[in-house]
């Protein structure tokens, strides 16, 4: 099969990989119809975080093609979304919430395991890791916004839940890529009154207040800060949400986080949690990859009536033999988040 391939930093092409196969009772083999590029790819495409040379991508959609003897409700043919993360659902940690952490667990693409990026992936566990999605017939924009779910819709929403936002809640968005506008989605769903985004780019703040946002800063860093304590009488939000993962970035959550609130990070960390100062505040925070098993079922519902639209995050497209030109479009901040078209429903 075709599939894209990590040569290392700058260099994602596509290849010939081994066609899947059935490896155990539990497996099923999905032909993937869209897949994308995550930022996490990103920061290996940039040589900022390690990644084993070979598959790629996490985050896809596809339809059943063949399935293990032990695996049921998964019918051939039916549309399914593949968390980023493949699980047991009953050990320990997924028992605990922590569906990332299943001790028989793993994720797509990591270099030797199938990746989203290709024509087809062997799913392991797939009774507990798939997600069939009811009907037929999907457009092309809920097709998009099904593909979310595998992860960036999830990853805004845990960020929210990891900070606690409700009702009424004031909340920093710090970040306008893919999962801090997802973020912005989730907000709103949760009833957060206002939502302040931090972006300096036109396109991505107009996207954001289509989402829900009612403030845009355009500022970063110190002035940031001066902005959103002044919009908040010098209190500050009730939920900072850290949807990128840089030292500024951080630092710029921990410093609009209200005392005793916590800010939820679910950017990869390239950056220090300012410990100290968080601990004199008493701001906590809660974060981290995603269980977005968890999360998918009640984001699904949500995406099948219309409620919440974020494929709109997919700013530009390739088919899979260019792949490399979607991570281009992203390196460059040309596009907000690229879509991989792989093949049809």
């Amino acid at each position: 099969m075709r599939a894209a391939v990590f040569n290392g930093p700058g260099s994602v092409t596509v290849a010939e990989r081994p066609d899947p196969k059935i490896e155990a009772p539990t497996d099923a083999i999905v032909r993937v119809v869209l897949s994308c590029v995550c930022g996490s790819d990103l920061w290996y495409y940039r040589g900022l975080t390690p990644h084993e040379h070979g598959s790629i991508g996490h985050e896809f959609i596809g339809t059943v093609e063949e399935v293990g003897a032990d695996v049921a409700g998964l019918p051939i043919g039916g549309l399914v979304i593949a968390p980023f993360i493949f699980s047991d659902g009953s050990c320990p940690h997924c028992r605990n919430g922590s569906t990332i952490s299943c001790t028989q667990g793993g994720i797509f693409g990591n270099g030797t395991f199938d990746g989203g990026q290709g024509e087809a992936v062997r799913v392991p566990l797939a009774a507990s890791t798939l997600v069939p999605v009811p009907g037929t017939g999907y457009s092309e924009a809920m097709l998009r916004s099904l593909l979310t779910l595998s992860d960036v819709m999830g990853t805004g929403h845990h960020a929210n839940v990891s900070a606690g936002v409700g009702r009424g809640s004031v909340v920093a968005v710090v970040g306008d890529g893919a999962v801090g506008l997802c973020a912005v989605i989730a907000a709103r769903r949760l009833g957060a009154a206002r939502i302040v985004v931090l972006s300096r780019n036109p396109e991505r703040q107009q996207l954001a207040r289509d989402f829900g946002a009612t403030d845009v800063v355009a500022e970063r860093g110190e002035a940031a800060d001066e902005i959103l304590l002044a919009m908040t009488g010098g209190t500050g939000v009730d939920a900072a949400l850290e949807c990128v993962g840089t030292d500024q970035s951080i630092a710029t959550a921990f410093a609009v986080a209200r005392p005793g609130s916590n800010v939820g990070i679910v950017g990869i960390p390239h950056g220090a949690v300012p410990v100290t100062e968080a601990f004199f505040r008493n701001v906590g925070w809660r974060g981290g990859p995603a269980p977005t098993r968890l999360y998918i079922p009640e984001l699904l519902d949500d995406v099948l009536t219309g409620a919440i639209d974020p494929g709109r995050v997919f700013t530009y497209e390739a088919d899979l033999e260019h792949v490399a030109d979607a991570y281009e479009a992203m390196d460059t901040r040309r596009a907000i988040k690229s879509l991989v078209r792989v093949g049809g429903p």
